[in-house]
């Protein structure tokens, strides 16, 4: 017989049981011993049909082809530009993967992208010795003018996305702001007005820090509401 031992959304730690039986799938961050499913790490129980799955409450964030990251423009190459992503490994952007237009040879870098600039990039390749390579070229990624870049745990960011875009379509509604959340923790912000995108920043930062917490998209509905322009 198969059970699930814990409920969705519980804060587990290493090494709990998880689920018992063969009904159940380990998923990410987990992993089966015997009939019985356990974590890997300190999370949050997410459970999607019969996989059962951790969200980590902490750790570093480790690139993955696919990923939506927010970079910072630190060396200007030959052929492109370094990005810090603001982890232990910088990423290339080279200038084929920059922009759709033709960039002659003796063409100043530092006129497309300069040193100091953000990008919205998406990770094309990871290689072993952890060469990240990357790409501006699909809809909504571009270089950042205006607004303003917080930093969450990278942990938190599927939360702060909410299931399918809930939860950042909710921020986005009250407070009329664009906002492009990096699976690297960082998050652009950019509203009409200053007050808000200090609202959006507010509610963002009280996802971070209460993300373990059921009901929370009613919580952060309520606050918005409160808080409202």
């Amino acid at each position: 017989m198969s059970n699930i031992l814990v409920e969705e959304r519980k804060v587990v730690i290493p090494g709990e049981a998880l689920a018992e039986g063969l009904d159940y799938l380990p998923g990410e961050n987990t992993y089966r011993e015997d009939n019985k499913i356990y974590s890997k790490v300190l999370g949050l129980v997410s459970l999607s049909g019969r996989v059962i799955k951790i969200t980590p409450l902490s750790g570093p964030y480790i690139h993955k082809p696919g990923d939506k990251v927010i970079g910072q423009v630190v060396d200007i190459l030959f052929s492109g530009w370094r990005i810090d992503t603001g982890t232990a490994y910088q990423g290339v952007l080279n200038v084929k993967d920059a922009t759709t237009r033709f960039i002659k040879k003796e063409e100043d870098l530092s006129k497309i992208l300069g040193i100091g600039d953000f990008v919205i990039v998406t990770v094309t390749n990871v290689t072993s010795q952890n060469l990240i390579d990357l790409s501006m070229k699909e809809p909504g990624l571009k270089k950042i003018n205006g607004g303003r870049i917080i930093k969450i745990g990278c942990n938190k960011v599927p939360r702060v996305i909410g299931k399918k875009a809930s939860m950042i379509s909710l921020i986005k509604d009250k407070t009329g702001c664009e906002i492009t959340v990096g699976q690297n923790g960082l998050v652009w912000i950019k509203g009409p007005t200053p007050e808000g995108e200090s609202l959006a920043e507010r509610a963002i930062k009280l996802i971070e820090e209460k993300s373990h917490q059921e009901g929370l998209t009613i919580k952060i509905e309520e606050f918005l509401e409160q808080n409202k322009l």
